[in-house]
C-alpha cells in the first residue's frame, strides 16, 4: 500500500527526500513527485502547493498516478485556539473552508451538493499521527503541546489580528471553533473524501495568525518547521 505524504514547504520535503531509499524523481501535472522507501515503507512525496485548488491537483495525482491508498499532510499554520503557541502541534479531526459562501443557496461553510460543511480526518491516522506528533515532541525536547481539533483552510494568508477575529468570529457564528488556520487542508480532505482514501494531517503552528505573522511564519518556516516534519514522520513510520 502506497503512503503518500504530502509537505507544505520544500524545507520539509527537503528533509524527507534526503531519507529516500531508492529514491525516483518523476514529474506529473507540472509538479515534481518522489518514490521510494522511508523506514521500509513505500512511499510518494509531494508538495502540496499553495491554496486549496493546487493542493486538490497535487492531491488527484497522488491518488490517480501513484496509486496512493493513504495521504498524510504535515505542515505549518497559524494559530486560532485558545492555548494554541507558537510552536506548538495540531492533529486535525476536521477539515472546514472558512472562505466558502454560498448562501443563500446553501448554509454558510456547506460544501454546495454534499450536506456537509466539515470532512473528517480518518480516525486511525489521527491516533497514530497523535501519537507521533508527542513522541517526536519527547525526542525534540521542546516543552510544546499537541492539540487536537478543526483546522480551517482559505485561499488567503491571514496575517492580522483584525482578520483572524473576523475568521473565527465568523465560524463560532456557525458553530465551528477552529484551532488553526492554513490554506491547503480542506481541499485535501474533500478529494480524500471524494475517492475513499483515507487522510490526516498534523500542522505545526508557525505563528498566531496575527499582525507579526508574515515575520513569525518566515522564521519558523526557515529555521523550525523541517526538523518537526522528519521528526513527526519518523515516529509515524515506525510506528505503522
Amino acid at each position: 500500500m502506497t503512503l503518500a505524504i504530502l509537505s507544505a514547504l520544500a524545507d520539509e520535503q527537503r528533509g524527507l527526500i534526503e531519507q529516500l531509499e531508492q529514491p525516483e524523481q518523476l514529474t506529473h501535472a507540472g509538479r515534481v513527485f518522489w518514490r521510494g522507501q522511508l523506514q521500509g515503507q513505500a512511499v510518494v512525496l509531494a508538495l502540496s502547493r499553495i491554496g486549496k485548488v493546487s493542493a486538490a491537483v497535487t492531491t488527484t495525482a497522488l491518488i490517480e498516478r501513484f496509486a496512493a491508498r493513504q495521504i498524510v499532510f504535515t505542515g505549518v499554520a497559524g494559530g486560532m485556539g485558545a492555548g494554541v503557541e507558537v510552536g506548538d502541534v495540531v492533529v486535525a479531526t476536521q477539515f472546514i473552508q472558512h472562505d466558502l459562501d454560498v448562501s443563500p443557496l446553501f448554509a454558510r461553510y456547506e460544501v454546495p451538493l454534499y450536506g456537509q460543511s466539515c470532512f473528517a480526518a480518518d480516525a486511525m491516522l489521527q491516533q497514530q499521527l497523535l501519537q507521533a506528533s508527542r513522541t517526536a515532541l519527547q525526542t525534540l525536547g521542546l516543552p510544546a503541546r499537541v492539540h487536537q481539533g478543526l483546522l480551517a483552510s482559505g485561499d488567503q494568508f491571514v496575517g492580522s489580528a483584525q482578520a483572524a477575529a473576523d475568521v473565527r468570529r465568523h465560524l463560532a457564528a456557525a458553530g465551528h471553533l477552529p484551532l488553526a488556520v492554513e490554506m491547503e487542508g480542506a481541499a485535501v480532505a474533500q478529494v480524500c473524501h471524494d475517492y475513499g482514501v483515507p487522510f490526516a494531517a498534523v500542522r505545526t503552528i508557525s505563528d498566531r495568525a496575527d499582525d507579526t505573522a508574515h515575520v513569525d511564519f518566515t522564521v519558523f518556516a526557515r529555521d523550525v518547521a523541517g526538523r518537526y516534519a522528519q521528526a513527526i514522520v519518523s515516529s509515524f513510520l515506525k510506528a505503522l
